[in-house]
C-alpha cells in the first residue's frame, strides 16, 4: 500500500490548488470531489441510485444530477443528506480505494473535504495535511469560483468543523493566506519530506 498524505481543508482554502500542485511535483493525487463528481455526472455509476432515491427532478436534462437542486435540499433537510450520503459515501470510498491501490506516484495525497469528520478516511492516511487561511479569504475565494452569495459561503463553513479543530487535528498546516508563489514554495518542502517519509 502507498503512502498517503490526507489533505483537507476549509470550503475557499485552496485544496484543489494545493492538489494540482503536488501532482505537478510528481505525487498521485486521489479527490473525493473529483470521484463524486463523475459519479454523479450524466451516465455516472450513481445517477441511477439518486433517480430512485430522490426522484427525477433532481436529475437535470442533460442526465447528470442537478446539484444545485440537491445542495439546497440537502442543506436545509439533514435527513435528505443522510440519504444522499449513504447513497454516495460507500462508492466513493471503494473508488478511493481502487485509485489509492492503483497509485504509480512514489506517496498519494488523498483529498477529503470531511477527513478529521470522518474516521474511516482518518485511518487510511499515514499524515493529515490541513491548507489554511482566514474566513475572510475563504468566502472570497469560494465566491470567485462559484455563483453562491457571501452569506451561503459563510453557512457552509458554520456548517463545517470548526477551523481550530481542523489546525488541532493536523499533521501539517499548509497557510495559503498568500500568493500563489508562496503556496508552491510550501508545498516544495512538504514534498520533499513526503518523499523521505514514503521511503522510510
Amino acid at each position: 500500500m502507498p503512502y498517503v498524505v490526507g489533505l483537507t481543508g476549509g470550503v475557499g482554502s485552496g485544496k484543489s490548488a494545493a492538489a494540482e500542485e503536488f501532482a505537478r511535483l510528481g505525487a498521485s493525487v486521489v479527490d473525493t470531489d473529483a470521484i463524486a463528481h463523475g459519479l454523479t455526472r450524466a451516465g455516472g455509476a450513481a445517477i441511477a441510485a439518486v433517480r430512485r432515491e430522490f426522484g427525477d427532478a433532481f436529475i437535470a436534462a442533460h442526465g447528470a444530477m442537478d446539484r444545485e437542486r440537491m445542495r439546497a435540499l440537502v442543506f436545509d433537510d439533514p435527513r435528505a443528506k443522510r440519504r444522499l450520503e449513504a447513497l454516495l459515501h460507500p462508492m466513493i470510498r471503494a473508488e478511493s480505494e481502487r485509485r489509492i491501490a492503483a497509485a504509480a506516484g512514489p506517496y498519494v495525497v488523498h483529498v477529503v473535504p470531511l477527513l478529521i469528520e470522518s474516521p474511516d478516511y482518518r485511518e487510511r492516511v499515514a499524515r493529515v495535511l490541513v491548507v489554511d487561511c482566514a474566513e475572510a479569504l475563504q468566502v472570497e475565494r469560494a465566491q470567485r469560483r462559484s455563483a453562491l452569495s457571501a452569506e451561503a459561503v459563510r453557512a457552509i463553513i458554520r456548517s463545517q468543523i470548526p477551523r481550530a479543530d481542523r489546525l488541532a487535528a493536523a499533521d501539517d498546516v499548509l497557510d495559503n493566506s498568500g500568493t500563489f508563489a508562496a503556496l508552491q514554495k510550501q508545498v516544495a518542502q512538504l514534498h520533499a519530506r513526503y518523499l523521505k517519509l514514503a521511503q522510510s
